[in-house]
């Protein structure tokens, strides 16, 4: 485990691979840590490419500042935590709000970008009625006032029936209420509808069928403003395929990786 100070926090990350690969670097969800994926690492290369992981501020092992956070300080760190691990020309995977911090990446560094995957994500996500309506849940009963309907949108109906649907409960109500509440007041304040459709890099969209947070349609309209972009979709899968749908999840980010060269084609 790794500390970085960004000047503005404190941020959680870590590495594993081959320590002179080509950066791949994960961003994670709201309501998760870097351990969300996990079950994809353990299907990718081990030779040629380096995973770069952390926890979003507000999550997992990384510092909690008092909230509100904006989205544009979410990408300033990420900015800051690929400059000083040096991972430049990186193809970038984000989940969700990790996607959005994606976009907003390739946006502002495209020198640190090469290409990006968008999971379940969209340029804009839900609306503010809808996320202040959770903030004010959490703070009057806690991330424990949201966990289930979270649940419902997160996963399948088939994975609801296994005992791992605990296990990701768990780290969703053991995340700080505050660092819960600042990023989601940043996804509410986040429209990169205009900023993304300006991009001109590869990039891959990925969705699950199962989706209760971001659909499937969402996904292929943000994957429409970039020319050229790859859309793959996974069935009996929710808003976390890398979770439900591991082997899938991976073999789609090989290949996306194979095609522009990246790693140990490249």
């Amino acid at each position: 485990m790794s500390i970085f100070d960004t000047g503005d926090t404190l941020l959680h990350w870590r590495e594993d691979g081959d320590p002179n690969g080509a950066p791949v670097v994960f961003s994670n969800s709201l309501g998760t840590d870097l351990r969300l994926w996990d079950p994809v690492l353990e299907r990718l290369p081990k030779d040629g490419l380096r995973y770069i992981r952390y926890d979003t501020r507000g999550h997992g092992l990384s510092a909690c500042p008092d909230g509100p956070y904006g989205m544009g300080a979410l990408i300033t760190d990420t900015e800051r935590l690929m400059d000083y691990v040096g991972a430049k020309d990186a193809v970038f995977i984000g989940l969700s709000m990790g996607g959005m911090i994606a976009q907003g990446l390739a946006v502002k560094r495209l020198d640190l970008v090469r290409g990006i995957v968008l999971s379940n994500t969209g340029a804009k996500i839900g609306n503010a009625d809808m996320w202040n309506g959770r903030i004010d849940a959490v703070n009057g009963g806690g991330i424990e006032a949201v966990a289930d309907a979270t649940m419902d949108r997160w996963f399948s109906k088939a994975f609801h029936a296994t005992p791992e649907l605990q296990l990701w409960r768990n780290m969703l109500t053991r995340q700080p209420a505050t660092g819960f509440n600042g990023c989601m007041a940043a996804i509410s304040g986040t429209d990169m509808m205009t900023s993304t459709s300006d991009l001109r890099l590869p990039a891959l969209g990925i969705a699950g069928t199962e989706d209760g947070s971001t659909p499937p349609d969402m996904v292929r309209e943000l994957m429409g403003l970039i020319p050229g972009a790859g859309f793959e979709l996974i069935r009996k899968a929710g808003h976390l395929p890398c979770v439900e749908q591991p082997d899938l999840y991976a073999q789609h980010l090989i290949r996306f990786m194979d095609s522009i060269g990246h790693g140990t084609n490249g």
